[in-house]
């Protein structure tokens, strides 16, 4: 299954050592402190919350988020990302991250950032 498909039943929340989102009730949570979100920023972080670990292509965001088809070339994804990531403060380099020239991926908190075994072969493929 590729990212954004239909039929994918949301979680109800969203929860690890420092950052919660509750889906239902639209709330963001950062080390227990509610995070004051527009709109899009809450769009746009609980859609790649919910494909944690996944690499989600710019076009499928745009589309997902603001309605934008692929034709269109707009800076506002970025814009986005950066004040998301302001709002993220000292994590905002562990959960979100640049996949440059494709996208970007939610990373839980627990995750591995790197993995020496990776770097040591061939990559063939982009992979969560």
């Amino acid at each position: 299954m590729g990212p954004l498909e239909t039929g994918i039943m949301q979680p109800q929340a969203y929860g690890d050592e420092h950052l919660s989102l509750d889906f239902e009730q639209r709330v963001v949570l950062l080390d227990n402190r509610r995070l004051t979100l527009t709109r899009k920023e809450y769009d746009l972080l609980s859609l790649l919350v919910q494909y944690a670990g996944q690499i989600v292509p710019r076009d499928a965001l745009l589309m997902q988020v603001w309605g934008y088809s692929p034709e269109i070339r707009t800076r506002t994804l970025d814009v986005h990302v950066r004040r998301l990531r302001k709002k993220l403060g000292a994590y905002a380099d562990q959960y979100i991250e640049t996949i440059f020239g494709i996208g970007y991926r939610f990373q839980p908190f627990h995750a591995p950032r790197y993995f020496q075994q990776a770097l040591e072969r061939p990559a063939l493929a982009i992979s969560a």
